[in-house]
């Protein structure tokens, strides 16, 4: 079996794949704040031997991790981003500065569809990024996720509130507004970078994280939904040298 870790800035993420098929067998998180809370999760599973990870949490997080899975006598290897591997071609002019969650989330997306992407991933930030048909990643955007967006009004602003609401087409309300104002902004970023893959119909938006509900009920594309992406991508990299998983 292996474990497969997401250290993001809101949640750690973790699932268990078994060695042979590849499907998972178990997953769960815990807050990114409260790292001990793992140790409860995986020690109600069966022994463990090995780990891939990635995180965008910080070297002391990093850290706590390596020393929580040691004293379970669990080997921890780290997924970084490099040149290339496993079918994508990194495209950044430093390959290295790419996000690891990004990376595996590239991975994943090609893993699971193998035409052109636009791969989206809707968290604390949402990250778009553009896959070609050659699994060659493009380039992407980085801009404030949708709860980011709505939190930085209500502590910036005098006047605005904490909207909570669902999109309307007219808002006429300003929680209305708020809402609406920021899941269209995230959709128009996405439709404008899927518009250069927009005439082949072989294109998806693979889109994934926690607004993704909130983000496909605006998005006018071909969409492939898919839950923890980063994870898919981990397990892609952990068991790509054996199989093919979709």
């Amino acid at each position: 079996m292996m474990l497969c870790l997401d250290a993001g800035n809101s949640r750690i993420k973790w699932g268990i794949a078994a060695a042979m098929s590849g499907e998972w067998l178990a997953r769960g998180a815990v807050d990114t704040a409260a790292p001990s809370a793992l140790a409860a999760q995986l020690d109600a599973q069966a022994p463990l031997q090995q780990a891939l990870a990635c995180s965008v949490a910080g070297a002391r997080l990093e850290a706590t991790l390596v020393a929580l899975l040691a004293e379970r006598g669990i080997s921890l290897n780290w997924l970084r981003s490099s040149a290339s591997a496993h079918g994508v071609v990194n495209g950044y002019r430093d390959p290295a500065q790419l996000g690891a969650d990004r990376w595996a989330a590239l991975i994943g997306a090609r893993g699971l569809h193998d035409g052109p992407a636009v791969v989206v991933m809707a968290g604390t930030a949402t990250t778009i990024d553009l896959l070609d048909a050659d699994g060659c990643f493009r380039g992407g955007l980085i801009l404030p996720g949708f709860d980011l967006m709505r939190t930085v009004l209500a502590h910036n602003t005098a006047q605005l509130p904490l909207a909570r609401g669902a999109l309307v087409e007219l808002p006429r309300t300003t929680d209305e507004a708020i809402v609406s104002g920021c899941l269209q902004a995230q959709a128009g970023a996405v439709e404008r970078f899927f518009r250069p893959l927009a005439q082949d119909s072989r294109a998806r938006c693979v889109l994934s994280g926690g607004a993704a509900a909130l983000l496909a009920g605006v998005l006018a594309l071909p969409l492939l939904r898919v839950d923890d992406l980063v994870l898919e991508g981990l397990r892609y990299a952990a068991f790509a040298s054996t199989a093919r998983m979709d």
